[in-house]
């Protein structure tokens, strides 16, 4: 695997958009050494969920979309989230267990929803500082990156952090195991992590066209949507999650008829979210002493750039109004 994820630039014009999708990689590195086979791993991928998002950059946004699969180290987890009992000696840094590596779904999984355990043996440290460096500590960067680029551009950045999830909660899950899902959740973090508006807007559009939405239930929104997020200064992340059965069958993986209706509306989606993300990003640059959008600008920052990833305070950039841990 060259990177460890893949970026699609806009097409023609550009807005303050970034979308990501950091669960539907599908390509299994040779050192992950599973006890179980790669059908039952594929039990946590967002398959295809990059794809159902991909007129994105059509609409002027940027794409990124991880490779490698969840399974093997979460881009959606804080470094902190070393699940110890994983591991075959002592984490060398900090470690703070979130409720996500309580129910063994941390920065590396040890079991997946069904409950099966991943691993037959313990990880290594070296194998698992392998893991956060090759592949997590990118992904986050070329987030960062996107929606950096973008706010200095225009003044403001509206973020789409993209996931699906089963039609029904599993055995892990916080609400407990059988119960049925919305058709799409939407997680702001209790209204932390954008303006209320920015949700609204995505979950009338998603109504309008005949979807069940729910904000913030059962799913609120995870690292990615935290650490990046700053409504106040014009930073707004919002987590999508699409409810699998509308689009996948669950079992073989494979996409069902309903696959390309929903892309089609996914379409209309995106193309609502970039005017909307369009006329405020340039009411925010003409505030910064911006004045022209109508061309395309391909903020290249590559990913050669050192950010240090800062263990106590995320990813370089500290918000003391909202505390690091959930």
């Amino acid at each position: 695997m060259n990177e460890p994820f893949r970026i699609t630039r806009p097409h023609h014009r550009n807005v303050p958009l970034v979308l990501d999708s950091p669960h539907s990689g599908a390509e299994y590195p040779e050192d992950f050494r599973p006890g179980i086979a790669i059908a039952e791993l594929r039990q946590a991928e967002d398959s295809f969920v990059d794809e159902l998002f991909s007129h994105g950059p059509g609409s002027g946004a940027t794409l990124i979309a991880a490779r490698f699969p969840r399974s093997y180290i979460d881009p959606n987890r804080s470094l902190l989230d070393i699940d110890t009992s994983l591991l075959d000696a002592p984490w060398p840094g900090p470690a703070v267990a979130s409720r996500k590596t309580e129910l063994g779904i941390g920065l590396i999984w040890r079991v997946l929803d069904s409950g099966a355990p991943i691993y037959s043996r313990k990880l290594s440290v070296d194998e698992v500082k392998r893991r956060i460096v090759r592949y997590h500590q990118p992904y986050q960067r070329a987030v960062k990156d996107a929606l950096d680029a973008a706010y200095e551009h225009f003044g403001a950045v509206w973020h789409l952090n993209l996931h699906s999830m089963p039609s029904v909660s599993g055995r892990i899950s916080e609400e407990g195991p059988g119960k049925p899902r919305a058709d799409f959740v939407l997680g702001d973090r209790d209204g932390t992590t954008c303006d209320a508006e920015f949700t609204h807007v995505v979950a009338e559009a998603l109504g309008g066209m005949g979807y069940a939405v729910k904000i913030n239930d059962p799913y609120k929104g995870v690292e990615l949507v935290r650490a990046f997020s700053d409504p106040a200064a014009g930073r707004h992340s919002l987590q999508v999650e699409v409810n699998r059965r509308l689009y996948l069958d669950e079992a073989s993986r494979a996409k069902t008829a309903g696959f390309d209706a929903l892309q089609s509306d996914m379409a209309r989606l995106l193309e609502k979210v970039a005017r909307y993300a369009a006329e405020r990003g340039s009411h925010a640059c003409e505030t910064h002493g911006h004045d022209q959008h109508g061309h395309h600008h391909d903020h290249d920052h590559g990913h050669s750039h050192s950010h240090g990833h800062d263990h106590a305070h995320g990813h370089g950039r500290s918000n003391p109004r909202k505390p690091h841990r959930h």
